[in-house]
């Protein structure tokens, strides 16, 4: 390792939403294996770009979460996915979206991002484009839970009969201290299980990355694309600014492209701990938007922000391993 090099950092999250106490130990420990796992690569002298991939399939592979196997299905009753890494040395991404029969989309997306001249691919041709490669195809079946199948059709269900979603009321996360809105005189919140994950690492090499996968929303219309796989929206990474992952209620973070709103005033010298804060604040003054954001500068500072009930985390860097989750 380089005399003055930065010290491997890694971030991951498990999703922003109202996380039940009966699952906060599960999510827990699935953000905690993808931390030892990513970080001890980076420890090896691995890249930004592979502990970023090592972490989300760790999380992927989790039913806890929606990523990957046991993801919200769609109003047909099939798991779609979306996937974005993004290396921030060379500004390369790769992303992939509503692919079925791959199990590890955030694989797909490394592939993408190292052997197309390409960014993005969706569909059946993501799928055959990571076949030519060596990924295995697999039966959509082997993703969906029957977890999953009771899920949806108990959200039909209340959907027939014109009922509304979960809902949540009461004061934001402390995190959201900085918006403008009084948690108080908030309305009642939607804060249906939004288990995206993500992660960003900071390599020895002074490299930045950023990756996040999703199963989407639950009930979502088949060909629906949310923020996690879109450049600048739910990911980005660049070496000048930050690293970004972000997770909840898609629609509105896309319309602000809110994860390059993020980086973007880290640039301007805001820590990403501000930043972050900002961000997660601004998303909810412009358009009423929640959900959860990691950051991480090239300097190894960090950021974490929220304004749903709970939200999985967790740090890896020269101080040790630490997770949180506030339910």
């Amino acid at each position: 390792m380089f005399t003055n090099a930065p010290k491997p950092t890694l971030i991951v999250h498990g999703g922003a939403w109202a996380i039940p106490p009966e699952m906060a130990a599960d999510h827990q420990a699935g953000v905690a294996q993808a931390l030892k796992t990513g970080h001890a690569i980076l420890n090896w002298g691995g890249t930004a770009t592979d502990a970023v991939e090592a972490a989300v399939t760790i999380l992927e592979d989790d039913p806890t979460f929606d990523a990957g196997l046991g993801s919200f299905l769609t109003s047909k009753g099939s798991v779609q996915l979306d996937a974005l890494l993004m290396d921030g040395a060379t500004l390369r991404a790769g992303g992939v979206a509503c692919v079925e029969r791959l199990r590890n989309p955030i694989q797909a997306a490394r592939l993408v991002l190292d052997k197309s001249p390409h960014i993005y691919f969706v569909g059946a041709g993501a799928e055959a484009f990571a076949a030519s490669h060596g990924m295995p195809l697999i039966n959509n079946r082997e993703l969906v839970l029957e977890r999953e199948r009771i899920r949806l059709r108990d959200a039909q269900m209340r959907l027939s009969l014109g009922l509304t979603d979960i809902t949540f009321s009461g004061p934001l996360s402390h995190d959201d201290k900085s918006s403008e809105t009084p948690a108080d005189e908030s309305p009642s919140l939607g804060f249906e299980s939004h288990d995206t994950v993500g992660a960003v690492a900071l390599d020895q090499y002074g490299n930045l990355a950023a990756g996040t996968s999703t199963g989407g929303t639950l009930n979502k219309a088949p060909g629906r694309v949310g923020d996690s796989s879109l450049i600048g929206c739910g990911c980005y990474a660049d070496n000048e600014s930050a690293a970004v992952s972000l997770t909840g209620w898609g629609e509105p973070i896309m319309k602000l492209v809110l994860g390059k709103w993020a980086t973007d005033r880290v640039a301007q010298g805001a820590t990403p701990e501000v930043a972050a804060k900002e961000a997660i604040a601004y998303l909810y003054k412009r358009l009423g938007g929640h959900g959860g954001i990691i950051l991480l500068g090239p300097d190894g500072q960090c950021g974490i922000a929220h304004n749903t009930p709970g939200m999985a985390w967790g740090i890896a860097n020269s101080q040790g391993l630490r997770t949180g989750l506030t339910v």
